[in-house]
């Protein structure tokens, strides 16, 4: 059998052609099946290996940073008192974002430097994963990439922290929220396609995007564990996907899915602090971060070609986000429908909702989990299925969605009385 040849994608990443040349005595479509499992197994343990390295790092220094953040929390000036549509009975210190940011930034500079160190150097080339090491040339040639994102993440995590602080008006936060969706949209030229041929809508629709996510999470952080738990699941579910769908280069989007693994690792450090009873909040500083690196990393993401022969593949990211996204078009409507600006807080969120229902506040928090699970699921599936049964997939998250605004509709007439 032929080796295998080395080559670099358009987008700069390292990956390994198939074999078109097979041995006399060997079934072709036998032998490269039986290298293409191999290869498979190779992936998976490499999948493994990437989760591993990048969200333990990033949940560990999350994690720790709680601890100081809580204890001068007040001197800082994050502090969220109870009063007006708050639901916590005590002061209870914000900046959890700044743990998150660090643990994110701490792991990717690490990541950084381990690349820069391992590329020159073969003895410890030979130590990584075979994938890894033949691809340390492609994640080089797109730090600068990672860092820019994190730039703009940096200031939105600093936009949020000053709200916390201060109060800031909403056409401020939303402008600046748009700048930075527009410097990621036309300066690092990523966004939607979507199969329409149209840049401007497409851009236009990008920056929507990632407006829309950064406010879904930040409208999400309304009780203990809720905002940072469905972001883990979403970014979590997004992360399988990437390291099940081939991009451009034909492997699983090694870039894509360590950047949600990371975050991924972050939240779970935050949450050992959020659940139930909260020692800390995220704050508007870490939903504004946490929603922005899902968005741009949902458009860095392919999901599907013209050739791949599964286009419906692009509601990937609308299926794992279905939680965040109903809970804002909802919460918006409801305050609309009732005359009040969609940027005042109330108590009209999905999971308010489930509480007029019954439900503690903590099963409503498990009940959105496992709803966002599901949709994490379908998420999954709809990249892996044809398009008959990605039809099955979306009608199942579909009626699942319709049958909580059934069920939460029997609370309407208690909540309009």
């Amino acid at each position: 059998m032929s080796l295998a040849e080395r080559t670099i994608s358009p987008a700069g990443v390292l990956h390994q052609q198939r074999p078109t040349k097979i041995a006399s005595g060997e079934a072709g479509s036998g032998g490269v099946a039986f290298e293409r499992r191999i290869f498979r197994v190779e992936e998976i343990r490499v999948a493994v290996w990437l989760a591993a390295v990048t969200a333990i790092p990033a949940g560990l220094v999350a994690g720790l940073a709680m601890f100081p953040i809580r204890r001068h929390a007040r001197r800082l000036g994050l502090l969220d008192r109870p009063g007006g549509h708050k639901s916590h009975v005590i002061p209870t210190p914000l900046g959890g974002g700044i743990g998150i940011w660090l643990g994110v930034v701490f792991t990717i500079a690490l990541g950084t430097f381990s690349v820069w160190l391992c590329r020159d150097s073969a003895e410890l080339r030979a130590r990584l994963p075979a994938l890894v090491a033949m691809n340390l040339d492609g994640v080089w040639s797109r730090a600068g990439e990672i860092w820019s994102i994190l730039a703009g993440g940096t200031i939105l995590v600093g936009l949020g922290l000053w709200d916390d602080r201060r109060g800031l008006p909403w056409p401020l936060r939303l402008g600046v929220q748009f700048l930075v969706a527009g410097v990621v949209v036309f300066g690092l030229g990523y966004g939607f396609t979507v199969f329409i041929p149209l840049p401007w809508l497409t851009q236009a629709l990008s920056i929507l995007w990632i407006v829309a996510l950064i406010n879904s999470f930040n409208m999400l952080d309304n009780m203990d564990g809720l905002s940072g738990g469905i972001a883990a699941i979403c970014a979590g579910a997004l992360a399988v996907v990437m390291f099940s769908t081939p991009g451009t280069a034909g492997q699983p989007q090694w870039f894509v899915a360590a950047l949600l693994m990371v975050l991924f690792g972050a939240l779970i450090g935050f949450l050992f602090h959020n659940w139930t009873p909260a020692k800390i909040f995220m704050g508007d500083g870490g939903s504004y971060l946490v929603g922005y690196l899902i968005a741009v990393a949902t458009l860095i993401a392919t999901y599907a070609s013209y050739e791949s022969g599964a286009p419906h593949a692009v509601f990937a990211p609308l299926c794992a986000l279905a939680v965040p996204l109903y809970d804002l078009t909802t919460v918006l409507w409801i305050r609309i429908r009732a005359g009040h600006s969609p940027f005042r807080g109330d108590q009209r969120h999905f999971s308010h909702r489930l509480v007029a229902l019954g439900l503690s506040r903590k099963q409503a928090v498990l009940t959105i989990y496992l709803v966002s699970i599901t949709c994490g699921i379908a998420a999954i599936l709809l990249t892996r299925v044809p398009i008959g049964s990605a039809a099955l997939v979306l009608g199942i998250v579909g009626c699942m969605l319709l049958l909580i605004v059934i069920l939460e509709s029997t609370a309407w007439p208690k909540e309009n009385g």
